[in-house]
């Protein structure tokens, strides 16, 4: 005998009203305990009623199946403890945020069996009028879905037939574009307004990332035992990341370790910037000839945030009126300027790190383009005067 109560009315945030029902579906045959289960989000009681009758008629012919979910909210729990063991911290506390900003707010308390395509759709085109990245957005939201299919609560995933909104582009200080680099002469005016400065930190900072190409969080991870100045060497095999307990040190981006030879300059740099480290952090309380000691902490001598460089580069760029650059931007322009001085595409692939060789084909393509265009533009200045 069915324990059924009755249709149920609530309100949402919105104020809009909403029915549910609670239904009796049987004993778990594992556990011997009683099941119910809820339904909720219908739009009128008749609506609601429809399904229960349905629901009903599943379970006398013997075709209901007992989701373990019954929410898009209840699927992401269940896929998201999957997902935590596949992924680094940093990757798993990015993804996490991803979906508590933009995705559960909105359909964390769908139905994940009535969740259909015009549903998706219309959050799709939210995230393109909203967001630089809802592609990536679309693609995660997408996944609970996906895993769904997997575990039989639904048969199609109704964002694979959604229809990709087109946004026009725009560039901003944040992106991280591909020509985003510097030629040889915009990268020596940027460094040398950086010395003017007269912080040595921030200048040997950016000079290492100009001259060696590694990612920031790789520089912040650096320590005085990873630079070998007897060889003109650095070892580059951590990454500073962030965790749910905050930073920590994690692998490279792909997890490889690689040696790369520097410059004279850029080992003075770091050897005058290694005496000021010790005087400068003895006065703070800290020792820096420890054996991991790191080569850019923080005041507290423990690992700085790389996303800091973001209001050290914009300050300079600001105060000397520069064309605009991100820190990854430095990256590039150490690709471009390998390039320019004769470097394969193996050797600067090597250098910088790439498993694939089609990232670093992307960033010569886009360096020849853009070589191609400026040129043209002289050819033209020349033959106008």
């Amino acid at each position: 005998m069915s324990k059924q109560k009755t249709i149920k009315s609530y309100k949402l945030k919105n104020n809009e009203t909403r029915y549910m029902f609670h239904l009796y579906v049987g004993v778990d045959p594992l556990t011997g305990k009683e099941q119910n289960t809820t339904r909720r989000g219908f739009k009128t009681s008749k609506e609601a009623k429809d399904a229960l009758a349905a629901l009903k008629v599943q379970i006398n012919n013997g075709t209901y199946k007992k989701n373990a979910v019954e929410t898009y909210k209840d699927c992401y729990d269940m896929w998201i403890n999957h997902y935590e063991n596949t992924v680094q911290d940093s990757t798993f506390l990015k993804t996490k945020r991803l979906f508590i900003n933009h995705i559960l707010p909105l359909m964390g308390h769908y139905i994940i069996d009535r969740i259909d395509v015009a549903t998706c759709q219309k959050h799709v085109d939210q995230w393109a009028k909203k967001l630089k990245r809802f592609n990536m957005v679309k693609a995660y939201a997408s996944k609970i879905l996906k895993f769904a299919m997997q575990r039989g609560y639904i048969q199609t995933n109704p964002f694979d037939l959604v229809e990709i909104p087109i946004v026009k582009k725009q560039v901003s200080f944040e992106e991280d574009e591909a020509e985003n680099f510097y030629t040889r002469e915009q990268l020596v005016e940027l460094l040398n307004c950086f010395k003017q400065e007269g912080d040595l930190r921030k200048y040997a900072f950016f000079h290492l990332l100009s001259f060696s190409g590694m990612r920031k969080s790789e520089g912040f991870a650096l320590m005085w035992k990873d630079i070998n100045f007897l060889d003109n060497e650095i070892r580059i095999n951590k990454a500073v990341a962030r965790g749910e307990q905050g930073l920590y040190l994690g692998p490279t981006k792909n997890g490889l370790s690689r040696t790369i030879k520097m410059d004279t300059k850029t080992m003075q740099l770091l050897k005058d910037w290694k005496k000021e480290q010790a005087k400068k952090y003895l006065q703070l309380g800290f020792n820096t000839m420890k054996q991991n000691q790191l080569v850019f902490p923080n005041t507290h001598n423990d690992l700085h945030e790389p996303n800091k460089t973001y209001r050290w580069l914009k300050h300079v760029l600001d105060k000397y009126k520069l064309e605009p650059i991100t820190t990854h931007g430095f990256r590039h322009t150490h690709c471009s300027l390998l390039f320019d001085a004769g470097a394969t595409i193996k050797e600067v692939q090597v250098r910088l790190g790439h498993t694939d060789v089609k990232t670093t084909l992307d960033v010569y393509t886009h360096v020849t383009k853009k070589a191609k265009a400026e040129t043209i533009d002289k050819f033209e200045k020349y033959l106008s005067k």
